[in-house]
């Protein structure tokens, strides 16, 4: 006879893990918090080892605890999948996504996906930063560079920032130059512990900005391509996002050098997952769509 840990006490733990909650756990599983702590009591009595490291209120798990929840939610992910046996494949896919590539690339050519594939349904998560990779949180995911044991990924654009403005900002279209910069607002986006990108751009390129120079800020990049389309300045915006307001002419390259981030937006998803029609159909279509040359 198999000698198992206690079965329920490993979904309590699963659950107060992945919440990094002992009250979030709690109301998702419909009991107590205090129920909660017995369940990750017992656990922890079963492997004699802390699960969790409790600093406060504060929650963190323990490395024992790190390894037993990436167990945990691959076989719970494996069990859920049984239920793909004994019916229809899931055919509505959640796709966690940064709001700026959503918005500017995604959603514009998300017509072209639902007209090859009208039997699949995707539901659109914005995220503001990169999400936990797990199934509790989206099927697919288009973030950061991001990496784990058992999912697959693919760079779908490297970012670079160009310089872009209204076709009515400067004198005459793309006759920005560095030396006349200083005449023009900038449309500057405050990206929190990176700094803001203008001063990034400066410092690529040895360009000095003077203290005076206007500055316009904005939190986050796609108000700031809006601010550039309205006419207000100079922003900078990842190449692949604006090229359909460059080729519409809502908005033109002005003559500036460019800036390679490093930053890579990358697709992934379970690579168990993969030859699942539907997100097989949505990747494919995906890095089709990645792959066509930009507007010149």
């Amino acid at each position: 006879m198999r000698k198992l840990p206690p079965l329920r006490a490993l979904q309590v733990f699963e659950a107060a893990a992945r919440q990094s909650h002992f009250s979030r756990a709690a109301e998702e599983l419909c009991i107590t918090q205090s129920a909660v702590s017995h369940q990750v009591r017992l656990l922890e009595e079963h492997f004699d080892e802390p699960l969790f490291l409790r600093q406060g209120r504060s929650l963190k798990l323990s490395p024992k605890g790190e390894i037993l929840y990436e167990e945990l939610e691959r076989i719970f992910n494996e069990l859920a999948d049984l239920g793909r046996l004994f019916g229809e494949p899931n055919r509505e896919l959640k796709l966690a996504v940064y709001s700026s590539f959503a918005v500017k690339w995604l959603i514009p050519r998300l017509s072209d996906f639902r007209r090859r594939h009208p039997e699949v349904q995707i539901r659109l998560e914005m995220v503001a930063q990169d999400p936990e990779l797990s199934d509790s949180v989206a099927d697919l995911f288009i973030s950061g560079g991001l990496k784990r044991r058992g999912y697959w990924q693919t760079v779908l654009h490297k970012e670079r920032l160009i310089p872009v403005c209204s076709p009515q900002l400067p004198p005459r279209a793309g006759q920005i130059t560095i030396q006349s910069l200083q005449q023009y607002p900038l449309l500057t986006v405050d990206e929190g512990p990176l700094g803001l990108d203008w001063n990034r751009w400066a410092e690529a390129n040895a360009v000095t900005l003077t203290p005076n120079h206007r500055q316009h800020i904005f939190s986050h990049v796609l108000m700031a391509i809006e601010a550039a389309i309205a006419g207000q300045g100079i922003a900078l915006a990842s190449d692949f996002m604006v090229e359909d307001d460059i080729a519409s002419g809502r908005l033109i390259e002005a003559e500036l050098p460019d800036v390679h981030t490093g930053f890579e937006f990358t697709f992934c998803c379970k690579e168990r997952r993969l030859k699942e029609p539907a997100i097989a159909a949505f990747a494919d279509w995906l890095m089709l769509m990645a792959s066509q040359p930009q507007p010149q």
